[in-house]
Parts: C-alpha cells; sequence; structure tokens
C-alpha cells in the first residue's frame, strides 16, 4: 500500500491456499476470521485447495492473511498463500461459503483422527441427539481420508453420500458459529449410519448392540468390529482362553497384540507410562505406542505379548470404540468417567487371517472373517479405502513410526524438486506404495505382506485410489531390484498395463533414501542400512550395508562378514540354523548336533555346512540377530518373523547397559566381522548378560565402523528394519553423538520395508532430474 493511500479504502483481492486445507475445517476457520474482521465476500475450496474472494480495508485483509498462517486449524498445513488483486464476482454485504468448484486436482485430503472431546460430550449427553451415537463427528475430527471418493472434500464425493442429512443437521451444517459448520461427515441417529449386530451366518442379533457386544466379550467371544479403517478383531485382553482361541483361529502363534485401555491412567497397572507418554497416546492420529511392560503385566494380559519388553498400548479412536468403554462402565453421563481408570481391556488386531489384508466391506468380512469371528459389529458406512492402526515407539529420540497408517498417511512429504508423476510400489513385505505430484510424495496407508492374490489387489486398489485422488497419471514407475519380489512383479503388470517405464531401484539405497526425503537432506551422506533382506546389485542377499548415497547413485563402502547360510535360510531362516552357520564359521561346527539335538534336521544342516553344499552367503544383520538368539537358546524356532530379535532385544532392555566386548569386533577392507562376539556369546552362560553385550559390542562396532568413513562432524544416516530396535538404536545414538556426528534416522516414516517407497520415489526423482552440476 502507498503511503498517500487512505488505509481505509476498500480493495477486493483473491487469496489462494494450497496444502492441506480441505477436511480440516478451513472454510469455517476463515468465514469466522472474516466475520470477526468485518470484512466481506466467499470461501470455496476447489480441486487446487482454497480459494478466497474477500473485501475490506487493506489492513484488515494483511490481518486475514497473517492469522491465516497463525491460527490455522490443528490439522491442516498451509503449503503457499498467494494474492492478486481482483474486481469482485458480486457485491454483496456478507461473509458466505460457497459451493466448491472442480477441476484438476492440486490439493489433499487430510488423515483420519480420534474423536474430539466435544464429540465425546455429545455422545455421552443423554438429553442430546447424540446419545451413544456411534459416528459423531464435527469440523475438528473424524473420518476423512477412509471415505474420501474424490476431491474436492464434499459431502456427496464420500461415503455419507448415501445419507441425507436431516433437517436438523442440515441446519448445524449451516449454521454460524456452529463446529459442525460445513462438515461433510455430518450424521446423527435420524438419518445418519446404523450399527447392526450379526452372527457367523450374517444374520442379526436382536437387542442393543452395544451392551450385546459387552456381554459376548465378557463371555471369551471373539468379535469382529468395523473400526474407522477396516475390521478389528477383539477379545477380552484378561481372558486367556479367549486370547489364545484368537491366536489360535488367526493363525498367530505367538506374535503380540496390542490391547486397547479407557484412557492412560487404566494402562499403568500394565505398562510403564513415562513424562510425556500420556500426550503420546492422546495424540488425536492414535497410533499404538509401544511402552515397557511392568512385571506384573504377563500375569494381567496372558497370552497376549509373552516374554516381550514392550506392550502395544492404544487409546480408543473412533465414537465406536469409546462407546464400547462406555457400556463396560455403565453407560455414565458426561465425560468425567474418560479420566477414571477402568477395568476393561481389549485386545485389537486387524480383520484378516494371517498374512492376508484386513477386511473392509460387510460382505468380505463375513466370508473372509468365518471361522474367526463369533459375532460381526457392522455399519452401513461404505469405507473408500482401508488403514490398519498405526504403530510408534517413544525414547529419548522421540515418537519414532514402526507402522504408517491410519492416522498419517496420505500426509506428504516435501522433495527438494518437482518432477512428472512418480508411483513407487515398494517391497513386498510392510508394503506401501507412494505417488508423487510435482515436490510431494504421498505414502498410502501400510498394507499387508505382498503373498498372496488379495495382498496383491489391495494394493494394486491402494495405489488406484491414491491416483485417483492425487488426480495424476504416473511417468514411470520405481520398484524393488529383486525380480522374484510380488511388487516387482506388480509394477511390471502396471507398467504394461499403462504403458510405462520401469526403474529398479536397490533395496537399500532406498532405505536410505527415505531418510534423506524425510529430513530433507540433498548431497553425499554416508549411511549404514541394517535388515533383515534385500537383494544387492551383485544377486546376493544383503542387510549390513555401509553405503555412500548421493542422490540416484550409491556405493558400497562395506558390509557385513558374510554368513554361509543353507538353502532356503538366507531370507527368514530359523534361528538354530543361524546359530549353526555361525558355530561353523566359528571352526565349532561338531557342536551343532549336540546343541541343537531337538531339532530332527540338525545333523543334516551340519554336514551341509560342513561341505559347502548349496551354501548362500548373506551380509544381513537381521540374520545375525536370529543367530544371536539361536545361540543363547532364547529362540531356537521362530514362530512369526523377528521373533527371535524382538526376544533379544528384551532380555537386553531388562538387563540394562553393560560395556562392550574388548575386542568382539573386526574391520578389514571395509568389511565388520563380529565372529569374535559370537565366540564369547556361544560359552555365555548368563542369557540375559549375552543378549545385553551383543547389543552394546554391536553399537560400538557399528558405530566404528561408521566413523571410520565419514568426515567428523558430519550428517550421517541409518535405517533399515534393524533401526526399530531401541536398544541398539539408544546404543548407536549416544556413541555418534558423543563422537561429534548428527545422526538421522527415519522417524515420521518407518524404517522397515513401510518406508521403501518413498525412498524409490526419492531415487525416481534424483533419476528423471538427471545429475547436476
Amino acid at each position: 500500500m502507498s503511503s498517500s493511500e487512505n488505509p481505509g479504502s476498500i480493495h477486493c483481492q483473491r487469496i489462494r491456499l494450497t496444502g492441506v486445507v480441505q477436511g480440516v475445517g478451513f472454510r469455517p476457520f476463515v468465514w469466522r476470521l472474516a466475520k470477526e474482521l468485518r470484512l466481506t465476500g466467499w470461501v470455496r475450496t476447489d480441486a487446487r485447495g482454497l480459494e478466497i474472494e474477500v473485501r475490506g480495508p487493506h489492513m484488515k485483509i494483511d490481518s486475514l492473511v497473517d492469522r491465516l498462517r497463525r491460527e490455522a486449524p490443528p490439522f491442516s498445513r498451509i503449503d503457499s498463500v498467494q494474492r492478486r488483486s481482483a474486481e469482485p464476482e458480486d457485491i454483496a454485504d456478507d461473509f458466505a461459503i460457497i459451493d466448491s468448484l472442480g477441476g484438476r486436482t492440486a490439493t489433499m485430503i487430510g488423515p483420519d483422527t480420534a474423536v474430539c472431546r466435544n464429540c465425546q460430550a455429545d455422545m455421552f449427553d443423554p438429553k442430546g441427539r447424540r446419545w451413544r451415537y456411534a459416528f459423531t463427528s464435527c469440523a475438528h475430527c473424524g473420518p476423512r481420508f477412509s471415505i474420501c471418493h474424490d476431491l474436492p472434500f464434499d459431502r456427496e464425493r464420500t461415503s455419507f453420500r448415501a445419507f441425507p442429512a436431516c433437517k436438523k443437521c442440515r441446519g448445524e451444517f449451516e449454521r454460524p458459529h456452529d463446529r459442525r459448520l460445513h462438515t461433510a461427515g455430518i450424521s446423527c441417529p435420524k438419518c445418519g449410519p446404523q450399527l447392526s449386530l450379526l452372527d457367523p451366518l450374517g444374520k442379526p442379533i436382536h437387542g442393543d448392540a452395544l451392551a450385546n457386544v459387552l456381554a459376548l466379550l465378557k463371555e471369551g467371544k471373539i468379535l469382529a468390529i468395523k473400526g474407522p479403517g477396516g475390521f478389528q478383531l477383539m477379545c477380552d485382553a484378561r481372558n486367556v482362553e479367549a486370547v489364545a482361541a484368537l491366536r489360535v483361529r488367526k493363525r498367530q502363534a505367538a506374535r503380540p497384540f496390542a490391547v486397547m485401555f479407557a484412557n492412560a491412567l487404566s494402562a499403568t497397572a500394565c505398562v510403564h507410562v513415562s513424562v510425556g507418554e500420556p500426550g503420546l497416546l492422546n495424540l488425536p492420529e492414535r497410533p499404538i505406542i509401544l511402552l515397557r511392560k511392568r512385571h506384573r503385566c504377563d500375569a494381567a494380559l496372558p497370552g497376549v505379548a509373552p516374554d516381550l519388553a514392550w506392550l502395544g498400548v492404544m487409546l480408543p479412536a473412533s465414537p465406536l470404540h469409546y462407546l464400547l468403554f462406555h457400556e463396560a462402565s455403565g453407560r455414565p453421563e458426561g465425560t468425567d468417567w474418560l479420566d477414571r481408570a477402568e477395568e476393561l481391556a481389549l485386545v485389537v488386531t486387524s480383520g484378516n487371517p494371517a498374512g492376508e489384508p484386513p477386511a473392509i466391506g460387510n460382505t468380505e468380512a463375513l466370508e473372509r472373517l468365518a471361522g474367526i469371528a463369533d459375532a460381526f459389529l457392522m455399519h452401513d458406512l461404505e469405507l473408500a479405502t482401508g488403514a490398519e492402526d498405526s504403530i510408534a515407539c517413544s525414547g529419548p529420540g522421540g515418537l519414532q513410526l514402526v507402522r504408517r497408517s491410519r492416522g498419517y498417511a496420505p500426509r506428504s512429504v516435501k522433495l527438494p524438486f518437482a518432477t512428472a508423476p512418480i508411483l513407487a510400489v515398494g517391497a513386498h513385505d510392510k508394503s506401501t506404495v507412494c505417488a508423487t505430484r510435482g515436490n510431494e510424495a504421498f505414502l498410502s496407508p501400510h498394507m499387508a505382506s505382498l503373498v498372496d492374490a488379495s495382498s496383491t489387489e489391495a494394493i494394486g486398489l491402494a495405489a488406484a485410489h491414491l491416483l485417483q485422488l492425487l488426480d495424476v497419471s504416473p511417468s514411470l514407475i520405481a520398484h524393488d531390484l529383486d525380480p522374484r519380489s510380488p511388487a516387482t512383479r506388480l509394477a511390471v503388470a502396471l507398467a504394461e498395463e499403462r504403458n510405462l517405464p520401469l526403474l529398479a531401484v536397490q533395496h537399500h539405497h532406498a532405505h536410505v533414501a527415505a531418510i534423506l526425503a524425510e529430513h530433507h537432506v540433498e548431497g553425499p551422506v554416508y549411511a549404514l542400512a541394517l535388515d533383515g533382506f534385500g537383494i544387492g546389485n551383485d544377486g546376493q542377499p544383503w542387510g549390513g550395508e555401509l553405503l555412500r548415497v548421493d542422490g540416484a547413485s550409491f556405493a558400497r563402502l562395506g558390509h557385513l562378514a558374510p554368513l554361509g547360510l543353507c538353502a532356503g535360510d538366507p531370507e527368514n531362516g530359523q534361528p538354530w540354523r543361524l546359530a549353526a552357520a555361525v558355530l561353523q564359521a566359528l571352526g565349532r561346527g561338531s557342536e551343532i548336533e549336540r546343541r541343537f539335538a531337538t531339532q530332527p534336521e540338525a545333523a543334516r544342516i551340519a554336514a551341509d555346512l560342513a561341505s559347502g553344499a548349496g551354501i548362500q552367503p548373506t551380509t544381513s544383520l537381521g540374520r545375525l540377530l536370529d543367530a544371536a538368539a539361536g545361540l543363547l537358546a532364547i529362540c531356537p524356532v521362530a514362530r512369526f518373523g523377528g521373533q527371535g530379535g524382538l526376544l533379544l532385544e528384551g532380555l537386553a532392555e531388562h538387563q540394562g547397559e553393560v560395556a562392550p566386548l574388548p575386542g568382539g569386533w573386526r574391520i578389514e577392507g571395509g568389511c565388520l566381522d563380529l565372529l569374535p562376539l559370537f565366540a564369547a556369546l556361544a560359552d555365555e552362560k548368563n542369557v540375559q548378560h549375552g543378549a545385553a553385550l551383543f547389543h552394546a559390542t554391536l553399537a560400538a562396532a557399528l558405530a566404528e565402523w561408521l566413523l571410520a568413513v565419514a568426515p567428523v562432524g558430519t550428517t550421517v544416516a541409518a535405517g533399515g528394519g534393524c533401526m526399530q530396535n531401541q536398544v541398539l538404536g539408544r546404543g548407536l545414538r549416544d556413541r555418534l553423538g558423543n563422537a561429534g556426528f548428527h545422526l538421522i534416522e527415519a522417524r515420521r516414516i518407518p524404517p522397515n520395508d513401510g518406508g521403501i517407497a518413498l525412498g524409490q520415489a526419492w531415487i525416481a526423482q534424483h533419476t528423471l532430474r538427471g545429475p547436476t552440476a
């Protein structure tokens, strides 16, 4: 504004906002600010984001723009604000929310969030019209991504299009200052979705659905409940027979289950809830948080997470979850009960047979969960896409996502530059897909591992949904280097269908690239890539790699000393067989049959290792973790992938800090050899001390290995599934920090294969851009 301009003169401006500005209460927020500042005009959403026409004094328009940035709704994200002078479309003496426009999409919907406290108050008010209503939400909470079929995010493009709003809901939708102003998912018992309880044959169970569900849970039954991102299987976590039955029916003999409590106070009897962790449990994303178990936890929750140091704890996320605890508490009035300790604890696991994607639709659930669930609590709200619960751990390094799904997807990661759209299909384990648009990458929710046709179909549908919402067609498909991977086969099929080029990306390069993408780091970086399995450029299984990553290229500077494994073991071998391979490498192969006398194949494995027939080398750290568990007899036979490493980690956590083994490793020609450490473990009598010794020595060895090549004071990275190990991560972080290095790790993106797709997309972008000066 010039110095001669009258500050009170009326101006008209168009303001364009991009980012996450739909489905987060932004239009009502703009409306309130404009009314407060006595500005006139309108606000609307369109395919590009949010558009505002505003008329008033220049200083007040400046104030509006400033407050848009400073006071934006909590789940929004403003990427850009563009202003220009404009001629008004119409002259009005008020400010209004007007109908949305279509067009080419340049925005994105926000993730689902947990029901807010105000909506909880509505649900627990017996005089209110949403008393015990399982679909209560407002502009500040509830489903977004899971019900969005297309953008802009208006009711007619969501699953709520099947439920015309009643007169009262319509009034709230249009009423100024109502927190449900322009809420796409507004509904009530009169006009919204309804619950129904069915038996295994699909026949209705009459009576109050919530009361009947609670009664069945108390009887030890297993319920399939349609949660915010798909079906979940639930049972009474304190009932050992119910938990055992769920394990048998779901074919999960030992994998730990998560437990839902009413609140953080209710969980404290079973886990240590440290300073700050109640806040993590109450995050609007509602991830499962891995918390340290109390000694009495396994007795209180028998069979839920046996022999592990951590328990996955979650709080209710949806209104339906809260209503189960409300029923157990006797249907109290108000919200005071939410802050009291409650006895009910529920095992919550994904609604699927082991290895398959969770069921999303009602008919699908009745078919696929037959023989698992004793009853089905359903509703008639269609889900546009599924999303399992996210999982995170907390520690000195902050919150680290282990599984990124509901509550976080599809939040974008900013990329260093824009290129043509890319689709990356990730890895076959912990599958996600990633699509780019401009300088943003969007990860899908976590999907099941690609083990069969149903899981491959699910990841294909997730990719299609993501591309539709983003309104992009990929120019290239990135995939894992392994030609045998189901994800690679999916990429090939999609490329043939769309006539697109393919880009094969090395697995460990992608692990590091995902970290660089998350932390917005460009330029060469020295890194550790530590996981269980990934095919290297030489066609051999890698997993303990020292790399120098520079955009689309990388150099392998070193690796763990190869361990020779019998055929079939490199990807996911049994701990006793891996321990046998270590004994052979130590020159103690004669001990194999005696140590593993209970294993029918011990003699054959010993003979094969001695002869070298069919032996394949691997540099995997994940396999060494399993070998240590086998050598210490912690877990000779794993009943799920990674069990040996988890048990080893838990024992180390219980033991506490110990000094590394002097001379426990050798570094020669970039090769890190841990055989001296394994020699000590082979004779260790104290299993818990052995587990702690292994972790302490491993952290010291990895730090020295990295320090040998990385210039002092630089940023270094460490990723891969082994960096989920909290004991190892803590030790490595402390040692590198003390040496003056800044360690970057995956935090908002999982360090495991759930982040691979982002790394593939980042590398593909650098490939498309080509070398820079």
